[in-house]
């Protein structure tokens, strides 16, 4: 009798367990007709992307980062760089520096990008101790986020952990 309750029942009660489970969830920032859209394209070759094995000292390939297409937005943009694998890194790198600087488009030619205050943005250091930079970019505007430069000094690394390089995210508000 009390195979036969359970045998009727278990169907039932994983029917109103795992129904709310398979939602997923959608929102459209852009208010459905793109006009105010902000666009962030990965850079095909991202400097970041550097294999370094232990006992190194050396310095960070210049490269493209990411490009934000902000010319439908009339808002300024806050953009924030992340650095997501620090804690990993600091387990194998002494210090890591990478010159962060921020480029806007002007009539096909990259130029050093004003803040909202129109003085120059200089260049920011994103390192293992800090992890993040933040800039408030002019709407209005094509932008290149790249790396300049840098250093580090890798104190142990091996195959099995691949190098260990940055891994980086970019956050546009």
């Amino acid at each position: 009798m009390r195979n036969k309750l359970i045998k009727r029942t278990f169907p039932f009660i994983a029917l109103v367990l795992l129904l709310p489970w398979p939602v997923a969830y959608a929102a459209d920032v852009a208010a459905g007709n793109n006009q105010d859209a902000t666009y962030v394209e990965i850079a095909e070759e991202m400097p970041a992307n550097f294999t370094v094995w232990g006992k190194t000292i050396g310095s960070v390939p210049n490269g493209d980062l990411f490009y934000i297409d902000a010319t439908r937005d009339t808002a300024d943009k806050m953009v924030t760089l992340y650095l997501t694998n620090a804690e990993e890194l600091i387990g194998h790198y002494t210090f890591m520096n990478l010159k962060i600087g921020v480029y806007v488009d002007h009539n096909g030619e990259w130029e050093l990008a004003c803040g909202s205050d129109g003085l120059p943005i200089p260049e920011t250091i994103l390192s293992l101790r800090n992890g993040l930079v933040s800039f408030l970019l002019p709407s209005i505007a094509r932008y290149k986020i790249s790396i300049n430069g840098g250093s580090y000094y890798c104190t142990h690394s091996n195959n099995a952990d691949g190098g260990l390089a940055p891994q980086l995210y970019l956050e546009v508000n």
